[in-house]
């Protein structure tokens, strides 16, 4: 999609472009065509806020699809009580969303479909109507480029499971970096014994595909890195512990962590942000075949700890455990890890949040406000010592889900404890988010089905502002 910004006022405007105008009458999305001018009116309702404004924008474009209108003009100063509730929202920063969301909007997988005679019905051009200086042009170019990571991310996410094993997520990682200064390194599986990844290599035990682990570095300034951990689980069928028909369509998103970590280090490439960023990318396809761990299996990860394994549907933790370890080695300032970890989160938060554990107030506090500012937004759940006896072993160190009387209760945070158990040995502070209730697009997000690339536009802004 081509972004133009120009000053020509809209009633000038080419009969090949269709207006937007927006009113006050919410639930509005019509076509009207008067004296030769096509002009799309969408409801509004009340004055904005940076939600609905993110909203709006993706409605924008979603309706414009709706009724075939390729280039659509909008001017926003035309209706200035629309920004009320945005005075403190900068106009640089709402140009930035309105292009982020303008391209995400866009966005469709169509990588297995015939294309149609018609063509796809995308929208080609946009034309921003307005008084527009050179530095809100660089605020919508930066947008868009944003916008454009977050859809590299979900059609990633989308490809099928049989199209992405884990050496195949190790290349998307290569080539989503391809001309950019970001070293890319996948260790063989005999690197992987001798790191000691047991945790790792017991969860791809059972697919004819082996694990992968790559790490991914961009060296944009000095000091300590910056450290993103992905669950690259490529299909998850839950192992010996089959999931339900009703549960296993699509987990071929259950990498969806990775490739939000694969396309926030390119991302932070693109801007060339002066940070140090890895990512890091355990990958595997959890499949019951013959060689595949059971429930009883003893695993011993990287740390050396051992996880008395319970459910072998519990697999993401595995692979975060012994990437948490590794992270250590790198000597970083904080650890992210982000994981569609648990049906529990997806449970407790509905589809609008995702689930942030952490025990540094602050961490989490950052990412709470910048969650609100970028629109891929979190909410706290807590890590208290209570929730840590479960996981305490028989015949091991840990158990991979909780073995105590609240049995299913609590899942999300038995995860994030988990995972803790490893992140404590970290001398940085570490947050875990559980991006599964984000997996997807949601009703009322106006994106297409399927991936929704949570949590890119969260981690770029951290990254930038990260001291």
């Amino acid at each position: 999609m081509k972004l133009t910004f120009s000053v020509k006022p809209l009633g000038s405007l080419p009969k090949s472009y269709v207006r937007v105008a927006f009113v006050e009458e919410k639930g509005v999305k019509r076509l009207i065509r008067e004296q030769g001018i096509e002009t799309i009116e969408i409801g509004v309702g009340a004055e904005l806020s940076q939600r609905t404004f993110i909203t709006l924008c993706r409605s924008v474009v979603a309706t414009a699809k709706q009724f075939k209108a390729q280039k659509i003009a909008i001017e926003f100063d035309a209706h200035p009580w629309l920004f009320k509730g945005l005075k403190d929202v900068s106009p640089l920063r709402l140009s930035e969303l309105a292009a982020e969301n303008f391209e995400m909007a866009n966005y469709e997988f169509t990588k297995f479909k015939t294309k149609p005679k018609e063509g796809w019905g995308a929208v080609e051009e946009i034309l921003l109507c307005g008084k527009f200086d050179k530095a809100t042009e660089a605020a919508a170019r930066r947008g868009q480029i944003i916008g454009d990571e977050v859809n590299k991310t979900r059609a990633l996410a989308n490809t099928p499971g049989g199209d992405m094993t884990p050496r195949g997520l190790a290349n998307a990682a290569k080539d989503a970096v391809k001309g950019l200064p970001v070293a890319v390194t996948i260790l063989t599986r005999k690197q992987m014994e001798k790191l000691g990844m047991g945790a790792l290599l017991g969860v791809g035990k059972g697919s004819t595909h082996l694990p992968t682990f790559t790490i991914m570095e961009y060296k944009g300034g000095k000091g300590a890195p910056i450290v993103l951990a992905g669950k690259g689980i490529t299909f998850d069928s839950g192992g010996l512990n089959l999931k339900p028909s009703s549960g296993i369509y699509e987990m071929h998103m259950d990498m969806s962590g990775a490739a939000s970590v694969i396309h926030a280090v390119a991302l932070a490439a693109r801007l060339k942000v002066k940070k140090n960023v890895i990512g890091l990318i355990p990958a595997a396809e959890n499949m019951p075949g013959n060689e595949a761990y059971r429930p009883g299996d003893i695993l011993r990860s990287m740390s050396g700890k051992t996880i008395e394994v319970l459910n072998t549907d519990a697999e993401g933790r595995l692979v975060l455990a012994d990437a948490l370890t590794y992270a250590k080695r790198l000597k970083p300032s904080v650890v992210i890890d982000i994981a569609t970890l648990t049906g529990a989160a997806l449970s407790a938060l509905g589809f609008y949040a995702t689930a942030l554990m952490s025990r540094d107030e602050k961490l989490s506090q950052t990412l709470e406000t910048l969650g609100e500012e970028s629109g891929d937004y979190v909410w706290p759940l807590p890590l208290w010592d209570e929730y840590e006896a479960s996981l305490k072993g028989t015949f091991a160190d840990l158990t991979n889900i909780g073995n105590g009387p609240g049995g299913r209760t609590g899942g999300a945070i038995e995860g994030g404890m988990f995972l803790w158990q490893f992140a404590q040995e970290l001398s940085c502070p570490w947050a875990h988010l559980d991006i599964a209730p984000r997996m997807t697009s949601a009703p009322g997000d106006e994106l297409a089905k399927g991936a929704a690339g949570a949590p890119v536009r969260l981690l770029i802004r951290y990254i930038e502002q990260h001291v």
